[in-house]
């Protein structure tokens, strides 16, 4: 029964990403970057000032605090065990097909957070909060769509990609001479259901700020650990990047075979770990108070920078320059150990499964924060304390199950539910882009003028009756 459901998943999957979401994903992000010049390059040295800047009340979410809360989202499992997965079954050229998502998808991060900031809502406590829902509703005026949209954040974060972030840990456990695949899944996925279950009923802040704080470390040194082992075979890299391009341009196999080309995995993986243009990241975003719009715009698309052509390349260097040769038989997790096993020897595979369980941990609660924000949207108000209760049970339960779960389905269900938000996000932040670049032309005009960019939606046409900010 489930293998007949997953077939029918499968094949729509095909049809999404090629040609649907390919031609999306690339042709609206290429639109971006063209209209807004570039904004990715030009802008980039802004975009770290930005981050920089503390907000005018000590108590309200800081343009960094915003960064964490998206790229603690972003920064998770899909940058390890997706760049595993994309390599072992897309080949080399998967790597070149990342690099280009999040390139062009920083452009669709930038338009789509500068809107979630136009259109943010205020909350009792004078802080804000909002997303893709919200503009939707605000400035397309369709409430239905933006519920429908809502419920498909609901369904990918607290389904799909925690399924796949408790999924993804548990491979790692493969490595160990003690795993039996029929009973230690269940095993792993019980202990982190139950340790988010502590932190989501409120008993576990100690547990989140603990983990808050040693992520970015755990980054630095999982990074530091890939520049190492690169130095250490920095004669071997010319190889890797000869093989990435050759594999990336070699459309005789991609079109031979896109379901299973480098192209194909590069996309689906890249947008698995970077979420530029699928509307999850702008939910952070909007909760930022900043001066101006675009400057939540351009933090966010630092956020995708740092996750793809940092840490997805980090992984993908670490492991390539290693000498292993990625294969189906390695998909996921085992690969990695075993590339940083001939750096690190019998604590190669440890590194990797501490990094995978803190990376996993924080992605849930991220997730999480997500959909506490679009239930609250979908309710018209904030969920009642019964209502939140059974929620979290079934999202613990989500959890515990997703472990288990055989390789294609947690892969496929995820894809399937990114899809759909891509789906709906990519064509909305297309036909409001103008209000974007509108405020982007704004922030310039004020920079060359040499002020603080403050923003006002009258400067750019916009009825600040309709809006709870920026009168």
């Amino acid at each position: 029964m489930l293998d007949k459901l997953f077939g029918v998943i499968g094949s729509i999957n095909g049809v999404l990403y090629y040609p649907i979401l390919i031609i999306l994903l690339l042709g609206i992000g290429l639109y971006f970057t063209i209209r807004t010049g570039f904004l990715q390059g030009r802008m980039f040295k802004e975009a770290i000032n930005v981050v920089k800047e503390k907000p005018a009340d000590k108590d309200s979410v800081s343009s960094f605090q915003a960064l964490m809360v998206s790229t603690a989202s972003r920064v998770g499992t899909g940058n390890i065990v997706g760049v595993s997965s994309a390599l072992c079954l897309g080949g080399y050229g998967a790597i070149f097909w990342m690099w280009i998502v999040a390139i062009i998808g920083g452009a669709s991060a930038f338009v789509e957070s500068t809107l979630a900031q136009i259109y943010k809502r205020k909350d009792p406590d004078g802080g804000s909060y909002g997303g893709p829902a919200y503009y939707i509703e605000s400035a397309l005026h369709s409430r239905t769509l933006g519920v429908i949209f809502a419920i498909s954040l609901i369904a990918t974060y607290a389904v799909g990609f925690n399924m796949l972030a408790a999924f993804n840990l548990q491979t790692s456990f493969s490595a160990y001479s003690f795993y039996n695949k029929e009973v230690t899944p269940w095993i792993i996925g019980g202990v982190l259901a139950l340790i988010t279950a502590y932190c989501i009923f409120g008993g576990g802040k100690r547990i989140i700020q603990f983990t808050s704080t040693l992520v970015p470390i755990m980054g630095i040194i999982f990074v530091l650990v890939s520049l190492i082992m690169i130095i250490k075979n920095i004669g071997y890299m010319p190889t890797v990047f000869g093989r990435i391009f050759s594999d990336a341009f070699n459309f005789k196999a991609i079109f031979g075979g896109i379901a299973g080309s480098s192209l194909m995995y590069g996309v689906k993986r890249g947008l698995y770990s970077n979420e530029a243009g699928i509307g999850s990241a702008p939910n952070a975003a909007a909760a930022a108070s900043v001066s101006h719009p675009v400057k939540q715009g351009l933090v966010q698309m630092l956020s995708v920078f740092i996750d793809t052509l940092l840490i997805c390349s980090a992984t993908a260097f670490m492991c390539l320059s290693s000498g292993v040769e990625p294969a189906e038989a390695l998909d996921g997790a085992p690969y990695v150990q075993e590339a940083v096993a001939t750096f690190l020897g019998k604590f190669g595979a440890p590194f990797i499964t501490f990094s995978l369980a803190l990376f996993a941990f924080t992605t849930l609660i991220g997730n999480l924060f997500y959909v506490d924000n679009n239930l609250a949207y979908v309710q018209g108000k904030k969920p009642s304390k019964n209502f939140m209760i059974v929620y979290r049970i079934i999202a613990v339960l989500v959890i515990f199950l997703g472990a288990a779960q055989k390789s294609t389905y947690a892969w496929d269900l995820g894809d399937l539910l990114m899809g759909v938000m891509a789906l709906i996000n990519l064509p909305a932040i297309f036909i409001l882009s103008k209000t974007a670049i509108a405020a982007l032309k704004d922030y310039e005009k004020q920079k060359k003028e040499g002020k603080n960019p403050v923003f006002q939606a009258k400067s750019i046409g916009l009825d600040d009756s309709k809006l709870d900010f920026w009168k």
